[in-house]
């Protein structure tokens, strides 16, 4: 014996080959296989998408940064002695964590370094920011959304929505220039630290999705992002510890659900619950009730940018009856920069059958 393998084995070990390379691929096939030494990365995408837009591409890169800069600040909280609160409260009168106000500075010297925007909303701040802005950019955004959950290690994010500025560049901007409806958002998107970090975006061109390759540096391309036409698994997700404040329809429909086999998931924070509900299916819900009858979740950087991603992907995003009528999320008009509403959002089959019951 040689050592060496002989024609027959050879010609055996070919059509192994051959047939393992005509396998129709499926979702572990990038994994098990190596993907493309050259992979679609966020940076490469925003250049696409700004279709020339220098700018636009200026503020995307500063958003991916103060992203990937969040990320490193969660995953090293615990050693560095983060978890915690800060001892103050934010602008809706929430308790600010340590990691809140480090993730609002973040955002805040990401957006105003990149030059290109001339006004700023914050979850955390009080009024709009303008100084030390300029540019034809509006950004609103939730830099560290569901921080409630920071300590136990659960999922958080970042969730941001992208105006263009109408008043002149050569003096401040304006509230005005954020107070629209979110139909006037040219870009979306959330950022979710979790057991992995991901952006999803949409330009109002689909939704895609980007996973942070550690070895990288960058965001890597993972998928579109589309809803199950047929509404996907049947998952309701919401807060039921505040169902006794609810109204008739909205106890309706989650009673409903229960009776005919959904499954209950509730995270608590609106970036995973959302996530999951674009991947798997189901609805999302925070509906208004008799104590926050506007809801609890706010317009501008919370509400506006997960309906124009779950838009965006197949889904549909109402509010529920909503100051005497059921209407879409993204045609509420803000009366003021931390104005809220309430969230019903996921596949049609859930939603349309929500607001069915409000006759």
């Amino acid at each position: 014996m040689s050592g060496y393998p002989n024609q027959d084995e050879i010609a055996q070990l070919k059509a192994k080959i051959k047939e393992l390379e005509d396998k129709a691929p499926n979702e572990f096939s990038a994994y098990l296989g190596g993907r493309s030494n050259c992979p679609l990365t966020l940076t490469q995408y925003i250049i696409q998408s700004a279709e020339g837009d220098q700018q636009l591409a200026m503020l995307m890169n500063a958003i991916q940064h103060a992203c990937k800069v969040c990320s490193d600040r969660i995953q090293k909280a615990g050693p560095a002695g983060l978890y915690g609160l800060a001892g103050e409260q934010n602008s809706t009168g929430d308790d600010q964590k340590k990691l809140d106000v480090i993730a609002d500075r973040i955002w805040i010297e990401c957006l105003q370094r990149s030059g290109v925007c001339g006004l700023l909303v914050s979850e955390e701040q009080d009024e709009c920011l303008t100084e030390g802005c300029k540019g034809p950019f509006c950004v609103a955004f939730d830099p560290l959304d569901g921080s409630s959950n920071i300590d136990c290690n659960v999922s958080v994010g970042s969730i941001f929505s992208v105006y263009r500025r109408t008043s002149s560049e050569n003096q401040p901007a304006e509230q005005a220039d954020i107070l629209k409806p979110g139909t006037q958002i040219i870009v979306a998107g959330y950022c979710m630290y979790g057991a992995a970090c991901e952006l999803v975006v949409t330009f109002g061109k689909g939704v895609q999705r980007f996973a942070l390759d550690p070895a990288l540096g960058e965001f890597v391309f993972v998928s579109d992002m589309k809803m199950d036409p047929s509404g996907g698994k049947k998952i309701f997700s919401c807060n039921e510890g505040n169902s006794q404040h609810w109204d008739k329809p909205i106890v309706d429909f989650v009673e409903t659900c229960k009776d005919t086999g959904y499954a209950a998931r509730y995270v608590g924070s609106m970036v995973s619950d959302v996530h999951r509900t674009l991947l798997y299916g189901g609805i999302f819900l925070y509906p208004a009730d008799k104590k926050s009858v506007k809801g609890k979740l706010r317009v501008l950087y919370e509400g506006f940018p997960m309906a124009m991603i779950t838009e965006q992907a197949g889904g549909v995003a109402s509010t529920g009856m909503f100051k005497g009528k059921v209407q879409r999320i993204l045609e509420v008009m803000p009366e003021h920069i931390h104005d809220r509403c309430p969230i019903i959002m996921g596949g049609a089959r859930d939603v349309d059958a929500v607001t069915k019951l409000y006759g």
